[in-house]
């Protein structure tokens, strides 16, 4: 059987945006993690560095590199002819292409942001649900980069960022960015926060299945985030009314367990 019909190698293929810039290697050591143990062992992610994937955040990378879940791609000569965003379209596009008929589901979404299943769904009940479309987009739980508990007072600096960072912004009214997910063998084409270009249905109706938490911000931080300790479980900061949600915090332990069975302890002395 020829790769074009046989089943993909792949349930659930990553294709990354181009990473640049000073990038926290715990904060990407923190999302790899978590997405290996969520999408599971027929899974992959596809890293592009555009200069961002430096020697500390390499070392976090390497154990999933060495374990067949990572596959690091280099457009760092690509920054000479820069296109929208680090060539970002031309990069997804890329990925697209290049596993095609490799995955039976695409994820197109940020090393900031964190999928999430409500309880009693897995990844393969939720997309199973969703078989019928080409694509779904889901919704995104934006998070503050800055506020923190008081009661990890004194501990925060050595807690992950989805321990830590725990208050929601609630502001009503707003558009906010969604990101999506496809089935590569239908699509032709794809964007940044949908493709438009695909044969088959669209559903955007996934609330109750599947969303995504947005950390902001917090990814080129090399420094710790904590900036505000509070001990409410509402507040108004720099007019944008925020409510204490510990929804990413409550995993954490789980996430760090599975890092440490997988991996073993060579990350633990990770910085900022």
């Amino acid at each position: 059987m020829s790769l074009f019909s046989s089943k993909p190698k792949y349930d659930y293929l990553y294709c990354g945006s181009p990473l640049y810039g000073g990038l926290s290697p715990q904060r990407v050591r923190e999302w790899i993690a978590y997405h290996v143990r969520l999408f599971g062992e027929r899974s992959h992610f596809v890293i592009h560095d555009a200069g961002g994937v430096h020697e500390e955040v390499l070392e976090v990378l390497k154990p999933w590199m060495e374990l067949g879940y990572v596959t690091l791609q280099d457009v760092k000569e690509q920054e000479r002819f820069d296109g929208y965003y680090h060539n970002q379209f031309m990069v997804v596009n890329d990925c697209l292409h290049r596993y095609k008929f490799m995955a039976k589901w695409m994820f197109f979404f940020d090393v900031d942001e964190y999928i999430y299943l409500p309880p009693k769904n897995t990844i393969k009940s939720v997309l199973d649900s969703l078989s019928g479309y080409t694509q779904f987009t889901f919704e995104q739980m934006p998070m503050s980069s800055k506020l923190c508990l008081s009661a990890d007072y004194g501990r925060y600096y050595r807690k992950w960022g989805i321990e830590k960072l725990v208050y929601r912004d609630v502001k009503r009214g707003i558009r906010r960015d969604r990101k999506y997910a496809i089935q590569p063998r239908n699509v032709f084409a794809t964007g940044v926060h949908m493709s438009q270009n695909f044969a088959g249905k669209t559903t955007y109706k996934t609330e109750g299945k599947i969303k995504y938490f947005h950390y902001h911000g917090t990814i080129a931080q090399r420094r710790e985030p904590c900036r505000n300790l509070l001990n409410v479980t509402e507040i108004n900061f720099e007019n944008v009314p925020y409510v204490l949600d510990t929804t990413m915090r409550d995993l954490a332990w789980s996430v760090k367990k599975f890092e440490l069975k997988t991996i073993g302890p060579k990350l633990q002395n990770t910085r900022q």
